[in-house]
C-alpha cells in the first residue's frame, strides 16, 4: 500500500481544514520567576522554562498558574520553538508560551503538539544572535485540521511509536553508560597500586607546571599557530592530541606560553569541581599555545600515562580540597602539585598505556555504533511522524 493511499484511506474522503493557530487557540506568556523566587517558594508544582533538559522543568513551587491540558513552547534562546505537551497543575516563565485551544473546536491537544513539533521551528526568527519565537509568529502558523477521528488515530500511532522509540533509546543509552562505566572501572584498576608495590610521588616532585597566558575567543582563527582554549578541554580534547581544533595569529602566539611535545595540558577552571584537572597529552609536531586557565605539565613520565591517571577518581579525590568554588571553580599549580601519582617502571607505564589505548579505542567504537543507532531510531520516528502529518497545503490559509 502506498503512503498516499494510506492517508487517503485514513481520511476516507473527508476534507482537511486549514486554519491559522491564532484563529483556533489563545496564546499567552508566562511570568518572570528568578532562581531566588523558586528557592524561596518550594513546593510540588512544576515550573517550566526555555530549557529542554528535564522536560523543560527548572524547579517546583507551592502554587500554580495553570491547570488542565495545554501545548507549551519555548520563546527565546537556542531552544526557541521547542514544543511540549502539558497536563495537570503547573507554571511557566516569561520565556515560555502556552496554547489553549478554543472550546468550540474539535482539535486534539496531542495532535496539535505533534503538528507543532514539526512546524514551530520553521517560524523561529534567528536575527540579532538570539533566536525567538514570539506569540505573534506562533499565531500565524498554519494548522491542518482533519476530522477528530483522524486526529485521534494519528495520535494513537505516534504515541505508540514515541513509546517504542523511547524504550529502545533508553536501552541503547543504558548500554552506552554501562560501556563507559566498564571502561572507567578498568582504567582505575590499572592505575591503582599499593604504596608497597610502587613509589608514589607528588606531581610537583616529578614534574613542573607552567600556567598559560590569557587570550580570548575572538583571537582564535581557523589557521595559524595551534592553540588550546580551556573550554575546548571539555568539549573536544580527550587523552591525547597531535592537532589542535583552533589557532591564533603567529604574532600573538609569540607573546603567549606553549606546551611542547610530551607535555600534558591540564585544565584548571570550570563550572563544576568535577571539571577540574582533566589532562590531554600533547603529541603534536609543533608546540601549542595554552590558555591561562590551563597548565602544561612536563615530566619524564609517559605523558599518556599521566593523562590517564588525571582522569581517575584517585586523582580527583586528591585535588578536591584545593579547588576553590564559586561561579567558576579553579585550582592553582600548588594544589595540583600536591596530588600523588604512582610511578611504576617506564616499561610498565608503556604497557598500561597500550592496554588503555586499546580499551579506549574499543569503547569509542562501541559508543559511536550505539550513538548512530540512537540517531537512526530518532530519525525513523521523525520520518513517520512527518509522513502522518503530510496533508496537501493550500496556497493561502485564510483567517476566520
Amino acid at each position: 500500500m502506498s503512503e498516499l493511499s494510506y492517508m487517503e484511506k485514513l481520511l476516507d474522503g473527508a476534507e482537511v481544514e486549514w486554519k491559522k493557530l491564532g484563529d483556533v487557540a489563545t496564546l499567552q506568556r508566562g511570568r518572570v520567576m528568578s532562581k531566588g523566587y523558586l528557592n524561596e517558594n518550594p513546593g510540588k508544582y512544576p515550573v517550566y522554562s526555555s530549557q529542554t533538559a528535564n522536560n523543560g522543568k527548572i524547579g517546583s513551587i507551592d502554587t500554580f498558574d495553570f491547570e488542565g491540558e495545554y501545548v507549551n513552547w519555548t520563546t527565546d534562546g537556542a531552544n526557541a520553538g521547542t514544543v511540549f505537551y502539558r497536563t495537570g497543575k503547573f507554571s511557566i516563565t516569561n520565556v515560555s508560551g502556552l496554547i489553549k485551544i478554543n472550546d468550540t473546536l474539535n482539535l486534539n491537544y496531542k495532535y496539535l503538539f505533534y503538528w507543532l513539533s514539526t512546524e514551530a521551528k520553521k517560524h523561529v526568527y534567528a536575527g540579532m544572535g538570539n533566536p525567538k519565537l514570539m506569540s505573534n509568529q506562533v499565531a500565524k502558523i498554519p494548522i491542518a485540521i482533519p476530522p477528530i477521528r483522524v486526529q485521534n488515530e494519528i495520535v494513537r500511532i505516534l504515541d505508540t511509536f514515541t513509546e517504542l522509540t523511547a524504550e529502545l533509546t533508553a536501552e541503547l543509552t543504558a548500554e552506552l553508560t554501562a560501556r563507559q562505566q566498564q571502561y572507567e572501572y578498568y582504567r582505575d584498576e590499572l592505575l591503582t597500586f599499593e604504596e608497597v608495590e610502587v613509589e608514589w610521588k607528588l606531581l610537583d616532585e616529578v614534574g613542573e607546571f607552567q600556567r598559560g597566558k590569557r587570550f580570548v575567543k575572538k583571537d582564535m582563527i581557523s589557521e595559524g599557530f595551534p592553540c588550546i582554549h580551556y573550554g575546548e578541554m571539555y568539549t573536544h580534547y580527550d587523552i591525547w592530541a597531535n592537532t589542535s581544533k583552533s589557532f591564533v595569529d603567529n604574532n600573538l602566539a609569540s607573546k603567549l606560553r606553549v606546551a611542547e611535545y610530551g607535555d600534558v595540558v591540564i585544565v584548571a577552571a570550570g563550572e563544576t569541581i568535577e571539571d577540574i584537572g582533566r589532562g590531554t597529552a600533547w603529541l603534536g609536531e609543533s608546540s601549542v599555545v595554552i590558555h591561562d586557565a590551563c597548565f602544561s605539565y612536563k615530566s619524564s613520565l609517559n605523558p599518556k600515562y599521566v593523562s590517564y591517571f588525571l582522569r581517575t577518581k584517585i586523582f580527583q579525590d586528591q585535588i578536591k580540597p584545593y579547588i576553590s568554588s564559586g561561579k567558576i571553580s579553579a585550582i592553582n599549580a600548588k594544589g595540583l602539585g600536591k596530588a600523588k601519582i604512582p610511578i611504576p617502571p617506564s616499561n610498565v607505564q608503556d604497557e598500561i598505556v597500550r592496554i588503555l589505548d586499546a580499551f579506549t579505542e574499543l569503547t569509542a567504537e562501541l559508543t559511536a555504533e550505539l550513538a548512530v543507532e540512537i540517531t537512526a531510531r530518532q530519525q525513523q520516528y521523525e520520518y513517520y511522524r512527518d509522513l502522518l502529518l503530510s496533508f496537501p497545503k493550500p496556497e493561502v490559509v485564510a483567517h476566520d
